[in-house]
């Protein structure tokens, strides 16, 4: 998607926690706005279409696709056999932006998607810089040899107080990792009701 140069603690304080878009956080609340917190004790105004695309958007933002690479993502879902709200996260979770930001070697979700550009990001041997590429079991993923970048990367580590998930391992000494399997619905750490977004798009 087009890079989001708008505030980013208006939108957590919108949507809610948004684990992989930012790092900051914020003491207030309630929602933003001129009204302040009364607006908070008053009963929300959302109608079950709003309910139904606030999840869609918290999706969107967390994950850092446009509205078209979603619709795609839940396309191919519909798809695939099984629950079509898991499958959208799973396919979101195997994003290799996705994988870098929960090995822990970027803060953020666009902070790994910038390593991936950047062509800092190797798979099984081979430099890839495209953010959506899609993680299979087995997959060794590498951090470029690049002093600066490497060096960038163990400070992230250090700096990092995510748990890494069960579907990937890695190695803090030679900056790799590996998945281990496909990700499951409890490896996702964004507070969501998939099912929401799929009833958004049952018309489409």
């Amino acid at each position: 998607m087009s890079r989001y140069r708008g505030p980013r603690i208006r939108l957590i304080r919108k949507l809610g926690d948004l684990p992989a878009f930012t790092t900051k956080t914020t003491n207030r609340s309630y929602p933003p706005g001129q009204h302040g917190p009364s607006k908070a004790s008053k009963k929300s105004s959302l109608s079950e279409y709003g309910i139904r695309l606030q999840e869609k958007q918290k999706l969107r933002y967390n994950y850092g696709v446009s509205e078209k690479q979603l619709f795609s993502y839940v396309k191919e879902a519909r798809r695939l056999p099984g629950a079509t709200g898991t499958l959208i996260l799973q396919l979101l979770e195997m994003r290799l932006d996705n994988v870098i930001f929960r090995l822990g070697f970027a803060p953020t979700l666009p902070a790994a998607r910038q390593l991936v550009n950047h062509g800092a990001i190797y798979v099984n041997g081979r430099r890839v810089d495209i953010p959506s590429f899609q993680c299979k079991v087995n997959d060794i993923i590498n951090v470029s040899r690049k002093t600066n970048v490497r060096q960038l990367v163990t400070d992230n580590l250090t700096k990092s107080q995510q748990i890494l998930p069960t579907f990937l391992e890695h190695d803090e000494n030679t900056l790799s990792g590996k998945v281990l399997r496909i990700a499951e619905r409890d490896d996702v750490h964004l507070l969501i009701n998939e099912l929401l977004i799929v009833e958004f798009y049952s018309r489409k």
